[in-house]
């Protein structure tokens, strides 16, 4: 190719360019000229007027409630069965109580056995009764069933009951001065209050 030809071919192609970058402008400028065109593409349902949204939504509803509702169950079963090992536990020490009450004057007529027993000849006698009674104190303890018995100790309405008029001499004004008959307590639970004879104050 020439110099001349080659001259031409250059600026043919200039011009060319020139050309093509002033018609994307002239295209810009009239794109930004035209009015804004509203999408006509159809928008989603709305979840109201979706069908499948809607049940979600129901499904979702249901579910809490439900979910409510064990819960309220499981708290429910939680607090009856706290109750009823409450109740079971009181019935069990109130049982306990109430036998251990009951077997108080076989444990009275054992300690008189004894000391009947004391000046008996019979050693095989006096042997048997006292390991009974050892069988029954054994018993008691377990149980946790301690004898009132608090001679010399100020008179207690809530452990002994005054039966007796002791006198002056018989010890200090308003303490017991005998036991007639021990009581016994379970615990803090009085069982049989002890039956004492007091000083008067």
């Amino acid at each position: 190719m020439s110099k001349d030809r080659k001259n031409r071919h250059d600026e043919q192609m200039s011009a060319a360019e020139a050309a093509e970058e002033a018609l994307k402008e002239a295209l810009e400028a009239e794109t930004e000229k035209m009015p804004d065109v509203p999408d006509d593409t159809p928008e989603t349902e709305n979840a109201e007027e979706n069908p499948l949204a809607k049940q979600l939504e129901e499904a979702n509803a249901k579910t809490a409630e439900y979910l409510a509702m064990a819960q309220r169950v499981q708290a429910d079963f939680e607090n009856y069965r706290k109750r009823n090992e409450t109740v079971r536990a009181d019935a069990y020490s109130e049982g306990r109580k109430d036998v251990a009450a009951v077997m108080l004057p076989v444990l009275d007529n054992l300690e008189r056995a004894v000391e009947a027993a004391a000046g008996s000849s019979d050693e095989s006698l006096k042997n048997g009764v006292e390991l009974v009674l050892k069988q029954m104190a054994d018993v008691y303890q377990k149980l946790d069933v301690t004898a009132i018995d608090r001679k010399g100790e100020r008179f207690d309405p809530n452990l002994e009951n005054a039966v007796l008029q002791g006198t002056e001499d018989e010890g200090e004004p308003g303490t017991v001065c005998q036991v007639l008959q021990k009581g016994y307590r379970m615990g803090d639970k009085v069982l049989r209050h002890a039956m004492v004879k007091v000083v008067p104050e």
